[in-house]
């Protein structure tokens, strides 16, 4: 079970159900599960996804992780080869102990720091040192961009700064991923050249709707294909050059093929894994299911109210799934995350045998929940405290409405992270 007040939510079996198919979602894209579908020894071969390496002819065998699967998915990685790993290094939000041969650290998210920065070039230093013969397992997840940090390319301040931009003015995740793969020797592709000539297998755990692994932690291991110009182009589209004045130029990528040649990636989970298997919990409970999209993007309180207008119009035990990442326009100064602004969206117009729910898979909305739900249960606490969800949501204050109304969503950090998951059912 990964939420921990299901009991003080499940007042309702449309919310036990409906907590249910969330906690379906969550199941299967468990790191360690995950890790363990991928990950083996077979026949004197290290299988990594559906590449082999003869063990004899591995001379070093290297872990670097990045991201915020990283930490689970090294812990498994330890447990399933053991004496095998030479060394590693894994860079997250969330830390382990030291294991036996991989090293962790602690960065912040999703504003980058000096220990991101420390960190990431402990982590250059490691594959620079590999050579012909070494094998790296490279574990990529959501959360890399920023972990991935740089300081002699941009200081965190000017990083800072071009991010809060960025995600105040509503940028999409593609547009703001553009900018960070150009700003730090430390991403698209870079990673990949450092480790040359070693081989390398990079399992990715998608948090991109579009599943595009250079786009997934800014494609650290894998060819580029976006340029300066491109990036130029989305600083200037939001006018980030009138807000931060930023001191560095712009870093090409590499594209040589050799550092590319015997890079192998594999996308081993993302946000389609958790919606199929939220199928098949709801048709089990007698509803019709249906995935509404995978790429789910736009501004957090419009998409609220276009999936209540669908569940609306939808027939009776319909359940509605959605999976991407929206973004918050501020517009006050409150506390929340794009999940909880989308659910109190949706509470003015939530009818009797309706329900909203949002969550992130990494169990943290921007604050130190995952996500809400409600239906018409949260409109008449709402209505009894009064507590108007319109101001809330011109605070962007989510947090404090749901706080309030005791529908919040709390499972902590997963170790997961496949972007958002809505479900909106009804009865």
């Amino acid at each position: 079970m990964r939420i921990q007040n299901r009991d003080a939510l499940a007042h309702t079996p449309l919310r036990v159900q409906a907590l249910a198919v969330i906690e379906a979602g969550f199941a299967v894209i468990d790191t360690d599960a995950v890790v363990r579908r991928n990950v083996a020894i077979h026949n004197d071969s290290l299988s990594v996804g559906d590449k082999s390496f003869p063990l004899k002819d591995i001379r070093r065998l290297i872990v670097v992780g990045v991201g915020k699967c990283a930490s689970e998915a090294a812990y498994t990685l330890e447990q399933l080869l053991g004496d095998r790993i030479d060394e590693g290094i894994v860079l997250d939000v969330q830390c382990r102990p030291r294991l036996q041969h991989i090293t962790f650290y602690k960065g912040t998210h999703p504003f980058p720091s000096r220990a991101n920065s420390d960190a990431t070039e402990r982590i250059i230093a490691l594959l620079k040192d590999a050579g012909e013969g070494d094998v790296v397992i490279f574990i990529i997840s959501g959360g890399g961009s920023t972990l991935l940090h740089t300081e002699e390319d941009i200081s965190t301040e000017d990083e800072r700064c071009v991010l809060k931009h960025l995600f105040a003015s509503g940028a999409t995740i593609q547009e703001i991923n553009t900018i960070r793969k150009h700003l730090s020797h430390a991403r698209a592709g870079f990673l990949a050249r450092y480790a040359y000539p070693a081989r390398s297998a990079a399992l990715i755990f998608s948090d991109v709707p579009t599943n595009d692994p250079q786009f997934i932690a800014s494609g650290p291991t894998v060819r580029d294909i976006t340029t300066v110009a491109d990036a130029q182009a989305v600083l200037e589209r939001y006018d980030v050059y009138r807000v931060c004045p930023l001191k560095t130029a712009l870093i090409d990528t590499p594209q040589e093929d050799r550092y590319f040649a015997h890079a192998y990636s594999k996308i081993v989970v993302s946000n389609k894994h958790a919606l199929d298997a939220m199928v098949l919990w709801a048709q089990s409970m007698g509803f019709t299911p249906r995935i509404c999209t995978t790429s789910l993007a736009g501004e957090a309180r419009e998409m609220g109210k276009r999936i209540i207008d669908e569940l609306h119009t939808a027939l009776p035990h319909t359940a509605l799934l959605y999976g991407g990442e929206t973004t918050v326009k501020l517009t006050g100064d409150g506390t929340g995350g794009r999940n909880q602004e989308l659910v109190l969206a949706c509470v003015p117009y939530v009818e009797e045998g309706e329900l909203i729910v949002s969550v992130a898979s990494d169990g943290n909305d921007n604050t130190d929940v995952a996500g809400a739900l409600c239906d018409t249960i949260t409109k008449e606490r709402a209505r009894v405290l009064s507590l108007d969800a319109a101001v809330y949501l011109q605070k962007n204050d989510s947090y404090h409405f749901f706080e309030q109304v005791g529908d919040h969503i709390v499972t902590g950090h997963t170790g997961s992270n496949v972007s958002d998951i809505v479900l909106a059912i009804k009865l």
